[in-house]
């Protein structure tokens, strides 16, 4: 059965699983704040549902699972409004990291920035070998915080400063190497292995499975929380320096067109 809302859509699936899939493929599944809180209820949602035990999530199309934020969006950050931002994402990785289910990411192309960031903090991933990882924040002349935290829990401090500095994407193969995917299958298998990871996620014991996933969120409880502190003082010093402003700039007019709520001669 499948539901439909205006950024993704939501299905249920035998077994107990409920699927949310993005669909903005048009803009490679990249999220802006409207699409983050349709995903944020139906996750809350699904976690409150005893018909359903295991939840996915995966992207529309073949080419991204998701590009991550939407520059149209960000391009109008500015200081007084980017602690507003990361308090959102705040939010947006507290119910994520709350979820009392298990959740797979069935990764059907790029998870870039922040969407790579949301597959780590899913519980299984399962992805194909077009599949590429990365963190590129760096390249729009913004500061990475809360990717490096989530690298450096998953990865060690080494391999986070190299894959930040240089903000290249890993592909498929080096990722599941290092863990990062723990499936890899052809692309036309990607979501039917991780519906399966899935019902086998549900048939566990639920109140062992519950209290497995409270201890992983208490265990990185306290640095995650410093690391929203110390995303506020950081990208308030970044937006600060007015450099993703120019770097985002740079990228719309390298594509041909002005910003949003920009002249394409300025």
């Amino acid at each position: 059965m499948a539901s439909a809302t205006k950024f993704i859509e939501v299905e249920r699936h035998e077994g107990g699983v409920g699927l949310i899939r993005l669909n903005r493929p048009h803009k490679l599944n990249a999220w802006h704040g409207a699409m983050r809180d349709e995903i944020i209820a139906t996750l809350q949602a699904f976690d409150a549902d005893a018909g359903i035990r295991a939840m996915v999530m995966t992207g529309a199309g073949e080419r991204a699972f998701s590009a991550g934020q939407d520059l149209e969006e960000a391009h109008g950050f500015d200081v007084a409004s980017s602690a507003t931002w990361i308090r959102s994402w705040e939010h947006f990785y507290s119910v994520l990291r709350g979820l009392t289910k298990p959740l797979v990411m069935a990764l059907n192309g790029t998870a870039a920035g922040s969407a790579f960031q949301v597959a780590l903090l899913g519980d299984v991933r399962v992805g194909h070998p077009g599949v590429r990882m990365g963190q590129p924040e760096i390249n729009a002349g913004i500061a990475s915080v809360t990717g490096p935290w989530i690298m450096n829990l998953m990865l060690g401090m080494s391999r986070t400063i190299e894959l930040t500095l240089t903000g290249r994407l890993m592909d498929a193969e080096e990722a599941c190497r290092l863990g990062l995917i723990h499936h890899l299958v052809d692309a036309a298998q990607v979501l039917p292995r991780a519906l399966e990871v899935a019902r086998e996620l549900a048939a566990k014991p639920p109140v062992a499975l519950r209290l497995n996933k409270q201890r992983f969120r208490e265990m990185s409880q306290a640095s995650f929380e410093d690391t929203m502190e110390a995303a506020i003082r950081l990208h308030k010093e970044s937006y600060a320096s007015g450099e993703p402003a120019r770097m985002m700039e740079a990228f719309f007019q390298a594509r041909g067109h002005a910003a949003p709520g920009r002249d394409a001669t300025n």
